[in-house]
């Protein structure tokens, strides 16, 4: 039977990904933005602030399925006001949802909200499943980053939905061909800079898309899940491991290396965080390997080597 998916914040790489994947499984798919378009993709578009209640909330009532991407991208500077953007769009859309479902007649029966790996600890020495170890280090200097995953899975936890089953996605980064992080990465390999970041000890945990939408489709048809999982291959590796691999794909031999006092000069010229690459995300996806869960993508090279392939023929198409 067919489902009704609603993705709130959905007109973003993640968003598009998934609407994607719905579609071909014959979903109907309600996409919630800010700007709505016309589009020949078969969603539809409707419009929301993720702050107030709109004509948006009937699309909730009798849709089987919700997921919540919304957010202020973190890829910016961390200043005063773009911290308050970052927590308020996470935190107020969450919640604003939440009262949605409560008053729905039929409500859905699943509840997705995006979350991040971002929210364990700085770890080189173990890996962390969803029992690690949650917390902020001084040497990472993601003391606001975890602050607001806390406090984003904390509003998704005490929404009153008692009708509908609620999943924290902790993902980690997601390697895709139509946006994200590998066209940035390639770019860089291709001009030389593929070398390793900082140390290059530091953990990249990740996700290749096509087992992001499988993971997904997983944890919405198993109705034992509830609570944070977390969306990453299971087998992160080190920053200079993943250079030297995306160096070999792209058929790069040398790359330059990034100490890191250019790191946090490039930062500051680009307007983001050295965080977002300095942080060790040494993440592995404990409940679904331990629920039968199967990657089709488990290492680095094999996902790279999909999404080059794809990233090439979308250039040339």
């Amino acid at each position: 039977m067919n489902q009704r998916i609603v993705i709130a914040g959905g007109s973003g790489f993640l968003g598009r990904i998934l609407a994607a994947d719905f579609l071909r499984q014959k979903d109907e798919v309600i996409v919630l933005t800010r700007m709505p378009q016309m589009r020949n993709n078969g969603t539809s578009e409707i419009v929301w602030d993720g702050r107030i209640p709109g004509d948006w909330t009937r699309f909730l009532d009798g849709a089987n399925v919700v997921i919540n991407l919304a957010g202020r991208s973190v890829d910016c500077r961390y200043h005063d006001r773009n911290r308050r953007l970052i927590l308020n769009s996470r935190v107020a859309s969450t919640r604003i949802l939440g009262e949605a479902i409560k008053r729905c007649v039929k409500a859905p029966a699943v509840w997705l909200n995006a979350s991040t790996a971002t929210i364990y600890k700085h770890s080189f020495d173990r890996p962390m499943d969803e029992h690690g170890e949650i917390g902020a280090t001084r040497e990472a200097k993601d003391e606001f980053s975890v602050a607001v995953a806390q406090a984003w899975e904390q509003t998704l936890y005490e929404a009153d939905t008692p009708r509908t089953r609620k999943i924290a996605l902790r993902m980690a980064m997601v390697l895709g061909a139509g946006g994200g992080v590998f066209p940035v990465l390639r770019r860089l390999v291709r001009c030389g800079l593929g070398g390793k970041m900082a140390e290059g000890n530091q953990f990249a945990s990740w996700i290749h898309e096509a087992d992001l939408c499988r993971s997904i489709q997983w944890l919405i048809a198993r109705d034992d899940f509830c609570g944070a999982v977390n969306l990453a291959a299971p087998n992160p590796i080190p920053n200079k491991e993943m250079m030297q691999i995306l160096r070999k794909v792209c058929d790069r031999p040398f790359g330059l290396p990034a100490t890191a006092w250019m790191l946090e000069v490039g930062a500051l010229l680009l307007r983001t965080e050295t965080e977002l690459i300095i942080k060790s995300r040494r993440v592995v996806p404990g409940r679904l390997l331990k629920s039968g869960f199967a990657f089709n993508f488990p290492t680095m090279e094999a996902a790279l080597l999909d999404i080059l392939r794809r990233f090439k023929s979308e250039l040339h198409s």
